[in-house]
């Protein structure tokens, strides 16, 4: 256990800039292996399911092609996956079998600054890759550069959300194996649930208060209100869910992780 009462800190924004530094310059050291598969999903399910399913679906979906409907919901599905992975897989090795976190923890840095560290790390992961994606959108003229300008930060904010939930995830989780019923049985179901592939209206009516729970349709719902630049006051009510959901969850989540960091 570190004795914190004899260090000094260097200012808040250092510590948590160092720990973002040292998981960005690990991610970068294998960056092809570790970017092309998180930018390459959407792209071919955009291509796959997008492009097959368009032939069909002549008809608008709330004012849009098919195509462009499903590529705005994936701008945001892509920080979701990516963030989510990071924060269960990626901080769960880091933490029990690579102890990567008892050597930072000897650093002028508290456990919190630790965790918050990681969720800004996951957060700037699906600033980056939805940024990645709106570009290829916007060569397919798919998705107007211009337009979508707001996404990246969007997916910030998504990503952000998904780190929390995922840190906390990760909390109680005693094997790796486990993570398995968190994506299989939470995060693929939401993906189809939260108005990407479809619209939220279409769902059965029992079934469309519980897709206003879940986190994911609160940021589609936003994303695409940026890309089409449809700006609505009840698009606060949405932010306001994200606000909320980032400051409840991670407070949870860096409350019960810092019991397993600090021992």
């Amino acid at each position: 256990m570190v004795n914190n009462s004899v260090l000094t800190y260097p200012p808040l924004w250092r510590r948590l800039y160092s720990v973002w530094y040292r998981h960005m310059r690990v991610y970068t050291k294998n960056l092809m292996s570790n970017a092309l598969p998180p930018f390459l999903e959407p792209l071919i399910f955009l291509a796959g399911v997008g492009l097959g399913l368009s032939t069909y679906i002549t008809e608008s979906i709330e004012g849009l092609r098919y195509i462009e409907f499903l590529g705005m919901g994936l701008l945001v599905t892509t920080a979701m996956f990516t963030s989510a992975f990071e924060c269960s897989f990626g901080t769960f090795i880091r933490l029990e079998f690579h102890k990567v976190y008892d050597g930072m923890l000897a650093a002028p840095v508290t456990a919190e600054n630790l965790i918050v560290g990681e969720m800004l790390w996951a957060a700037s992961k699906g600033f980056f890759f939805s940024l990645a994606v709106l570009c290829m959108l916007s060569l397919f003229d798919i998705v107007p550069l211009a337009a979508g300008l707001l996404a990246p930060f969007v997916g910030f904010l998504t990503a952000l959300m998904f780190a929390a939930l995922s840190l906390l995830v990760t909390s109680f989780v005693k094997t790796i194996n486990h993570f398995n019923f968190y994506f299989t049985g939470f995060i693929s179901p939401m993906f189809f649930f939260s108005g990407v592939v479809f619209p939220i209206s279409k769902l059965p009516a029992p079934i469309q208060p519980l897709a206003e729970i879940i986190p994911l349709t609160h940021s589609v719902r936003l994303v695409r209100a940026v890309c089409m630049s449809r700006y609505e006051a009840s698009l606060l009510l949405d932010l306001l869910y994200i606000v909320v959901f980032i400051a409840v969850v991670g407070f949870l989540a860096v409350k019960r992780l810092k019991k397993r960091l600090v021992y």
